[in-house]
């Protein structure tokens, strides 16, 4: 039985993807294995969303050289965002790569592998599709803890931020039909999972319609929480132009829909979300956070935002600082611009901010919400959280790791907890990146 060797880059997406993949090279007579140097297949499944990202998969795809010195009839392939974007460039500056998959031709690979089957030929399929959801599919968990589990709700964006490659890369948005998505979310809860993650680019744009009915993701939120009030929900990622007043309530009406949301600002600067086509203006996203504050005041709230769009001011970037001040986020995640090649940026605006400009003000974003975050954590010390165990701290096996309702990773002495279980934890101390607990 021939092996099988994912490795996966980029988001939560892509992991959901891989685990789609590894069902379907399974059902075909195909074996997982975790020894790269066993693998006679190397699927690397990429993002696009940054240079740096392409960067380290090119500088993989070097290293795998070697290994095919050592056994001539290995394949490699590369799946996902990166063969979308560059399709036959990866052939031609990477020798190594015998296969091109696309992330709507997954099921396409059993034969592709057949077609490569001899030395030196190639097979790509990176054709788009507007209905592929992969529904029926169940994933095979992949470098899973047992305890969390990511779902696909839906595929593709039509967002067309100016400096997004996602749309070009996983084509037109389409929903999965919600009940199975509900039945796979009920099969991980029986197999012993207690949190699922609900994915999309834009979860809050989810719609499913059948007949006369239409089920939007409020609805599906709640159905997915009323499974189990054992299982948590989590989901990402949320625009803020949709986010809506009927899915705060669903969170705010089901203790076990986790009281923390992702929602990118990318910046706090009006005249860069209309030169990054955002769809909402500093004042619209202001009154999204307040929305969310009345229902759900401990709501924990992270973003991601990017320095040094194109043209890019230093009262735009003023700006940015002060709405991070003003919301006080949890947590963010934070990012040079990064221009990626045929989006709307790159053929209507300059890249024009130096790279030392770029980081000087990265690095000032970063500053602060390492204070904004470690402000947040000491407010908690004091506080009792429920805490589902994930895992053994990467310090010591006498400590176990795990988060709250609020997505803050909180670690606290083992005793006789397990992984899995919810205990209940009092916070004692604090990072700026961790709760630090005593269990109950």
């Amino acid at each position: 039985m021939k092996k099988v060797y994912i490795e996966t880059y980029g988001c939560q997406m892509n992991q959901a993807d891989s685990e789609i993949v590894g069902s379907i090279v399974q059902s075909s007579g195909y074996k997982l294995t975790d020894d790269i140097s066993k693998a006679d297949v190397i699927f690397v499944n990429t993002c696009s969303i940054r240079d740096n990202a392409e960067q380290r998969v090119h500088n993989r795809l070097g290293e795998f050289e070697a290994l095919k010195k050592k056994n001539p009839n290995l394949k490699v392939g590369v799946l996902g965002c990166m063969a979308e974007r560059l399709k036959e460039v990866l052939f031609e500056e990477n020798k190594v790569v015998d296969i091109l998959i696309g992330p709507d031709s997954y099921r396409d690979i059993p034969r592709l592998l057949d077609e490569v089957s001899n030395v030196g030929q190639k097979a790509a399929n990176v054709i788009l599709s507007e209905d592929e959801t992969y529904s029926e599919i169940k994933p095979v968990r992949i470098g899973t803890n047992g305890v969390s589990a990511f779902i696909s709700i839906m595929r593709g964006c039509e967002n067309f931020c100016s400096y997004c490659v996602v749309p070009f890369t996983r084509g037109k948005e389409r929903s999965r039909d919600y009940k199975t998505i509900i039945a796979e979310a009920k099969d991980l809860f029986d197999e012993g999972y207690r949190e699922v993650t609900l994915l999309g680019q834009n979860v809050n744009s989810y719609s499913w319609k059948e007949d006369t009915k239409t089920t939007n993701f409020a609805q599906l939120m709640e159905m997915v929480a009323q499974i189990s009030p054992l299982l948590r929900i989590r989901f990402s990622t949320s625009h803020p132009k949709d986010i809506s007043e009927q899915l705060i309530k669903t969170i705010a009406s089901y203790p076990n829909i986790c009281k923390y949301i992702h929602l990118p600002l990318q910046s706090g600067s009006n005249v860069m979300l209309k030169k990054m086509n955002r769809h909402y203006t500093r004042e619209d996203y202001a009154s999204k956070i307040e929305m969310i504050r009345k229902y759900i005041p401990d709501c924990s709230i992270s973003t991601d935002i990017i320095t040094g769009f194109s043209g890019e001011t230093l009262q735009d970037h003023k700006d940015t600082l002060s709405m991070m001040q003003w919301v006080g986020y949890d947590y963010a995640f934070m990012f040079n611009y990064s221009e990626r090649s045929n989006t709307i940026a790159a053929k209507k605006y300059q890249d024009d901010i130096p790279y030392e400009e770029k980081t000087r003000r990265l690095n000032e974003i970063i500053d602060l919400q390492r204070e904004l975050s470690h402000n947040s954590n000491r407010k908690d010390i004091g506080k009792e959280f429920e805490i589902l165990v994930e895992g053994y701290s990467k310090r010591s096996n006498d400590k176990l790791f795990g988060r709250n309702s609020q997505n803050k990773v909180v670690v606290f002495d083992k005793q006789d907890s397990k992984i899995g279980e919810y205990v209940k934890v009092r916070i004692s101390d604090c990072t700026s990146a961790t709760l630090i607990g005593e269990k109950l």
